[in-house]
């Protein structure tokens, strides 16, 4: 049985609080008043650039004698100014939200990724993998709270909030603007809480139930419970493909409510799948590290590095072919998409690209490298903060626009939920012993060799 040590609980406590400081800092500093705006704006335009630009050149003239000659010009360019101060306002003050959106979103979906993944290994009949089935566990108990945390702040956003996320929440909005108003049978607070509870509620029954028998089956003397997990499993990969496209769309895509994609939802969960697998590897390498999981040998990690490679290159087919093909069309609604992200996140948009295809494919391409942990740690920690950032370019530019910064409200959203994952997880792998004793395929996965 595995023993949470007291070191790792208070770190994971500590990044907590630290975490819950930096965001309760976002908040606060994020509600800027007109004339703040107005002022960092023009320090702006002093220094050039950016908003800064447009706030000068919509700025009202003080001229008398244009005032007199061109008076209603010089009202429009005060409204305009004013629009646009109101404009950049909205943005700050929606920075800390989404800092904290995608901070839950990605941690949320690493557990759906391992949850995928492990009812895949299920259904599949995996004969390699059930030594790492404990870990996969473990990391399937944070899918809850996160899932459900990420549904709360979506919502708070909407309400409690003025609209930081989805615009389209907005009624306002949804009144002038006749293309939300065609979405909005589907994009309603009402059918969004209602579909997002029958997300969770379908992932989490699918994640206690296969729990269940799989614990049951360490003493159990027949294969029963091996025959019902694999049953589940089927009809839950059925159930979760559907349900995390329409999720993709909920919970990330409408952000943009105007901009849509066929890819989008297989682009989400390459992202979630390979994130996944890669947090498996980190876990099982550390606990091989503090003298557990003797079982798992050198032929174990290769193969989920194999997979961390494979996905990495699946990734990266999905993002060139929703690229290429808009890109290539030129259509105006969509590709509008693209040219936010190059004008505004050149850096994070194409450095994504690197941390998340060039760094994996040249770290573990050598068959040899994907044995040694020290390597795969290496490279894992990249790759996550690699789909960080992918998650970071989702969302941020439709909420925050060219009012982006990894400061104290991200790195602060990603300690609480990095520590709020590392304290549910570890105590979930405390419940159980790290060994499936009554797999049927367990002396197989005990004898792997590569």
């Amino acid at each position: 049985m595995y023993t949470f040590s007291n070191k790792l609980k208070t770190f994971s406590i500590i990044l907590m609080v630290l975490g819950l400081l930096g965001v309760g800092y976002g908040f606060m500093t994020s509600h800027k008043s007109f004339e703040e705006v107005e002022t960092l704006l023009a320090e702006e335009a002093h220094h050039g650039g950016g908003h800064g630009e447009e706030a000068a050149h919509a700025a009202p003239s003080h001229d008398a004698h244009a005032a007199d000659a061109h008076g209603e010009e010089a009202h429009a360019e005060v409204d305009e100014h004013a629009k646009h101060i109101e404009h950049v306002q909205h943005q700050i003050a929606n920075r800390p939200w989404a800092a904290l959106y995608v901070a839950a979103f990605f941690f949320m979906m690493i557990a759906l990724g391992v949850l995928a993944f492990y009812a895949i290994q299920i259904a599949s009949q995996a004969g390699w993998s059930p030594v790492l089935f404990r870990v996969m566990e473990g990391i399937t108990a944070y899918l809850l709270p996160g899932a459900v945390i990420v549904l709360l702040i979506a919502l708070a956003s909407g309400t409690i909030g003025h609209y930081n996320l989805f615009i389209w929440m907005d009624p306002d909005v949804v009144a002038h603007d006749k293309l939300i108003q065609g979405k909005s049978s589907w994009l309603n607070i009402t059918g969004f809480a209602i579909r997002g509870i029958i997300f969770i509620a379908g992932w989490v029954l699918y994640r206690h139930f296969s729990r269940k028998f799989s614990i049951a089956q360490d003493t159990a003397e027949d294969k029963s419970n091996f025959k019902k997990s694999f049953r589940i499993s089927a009809a839950f990969l059925v159930f979760f493909i559907y349900t995390e496209s329409m999720m993709s769309w909920d919970w990330i895509m409408s952000v943009d409510p105007h901009w849509f994609s066929t890819l989008f939802g297989w682009y989400v969960f390459a992202s979630m799948f390979v994130s996944g697998i890669t947090v498996i590897a980190l876990i099982a390498i550390y606990l091989k590290s503090r003298g557990y999981l003797d079982f798992v040998n050198e032929n174990h990690i290769h193969d989920v590095a194999k997979f961390m490679f494979a996905m990495s290159i699946f990734w990266t087919y999905l993002w060139f072919s929703q690229f290429m093909l808009i890109w290539y069309s030129n259509i105006p609604e969509e590709v509008t998409y693209f040219i936010s992200r190059f004008n505004d996140y050149k850096l994070p948009f194409l450095g994504m690209v690197v941390l998340n295809f060039v760094f994996p494919i040249l770290m573990l391409m050598n068959a040899d490298y994907k044995r040694i942990p020290w390597f795969v740690v290496m490279t894992g920690l990249v790759i996550l903060f690699g789909h960080y950032i992918d998650i970071f370019n989702m969302i941020m530019p439709a909420t925050v626009g060219d009012r982006w910064f990894i400061g104290v409200p991200e790195i602060g959203s990603i300690l609480l939920f990095a520590g709020l994952f590392i304290f549910v997880v570890f105590t979930a792998l405390t419940k159980a012993p790290l060994l499936v004793k009554g797999y049927p395929f367990r002396k197989e996965s005990e004898d792997f060799h590569y």
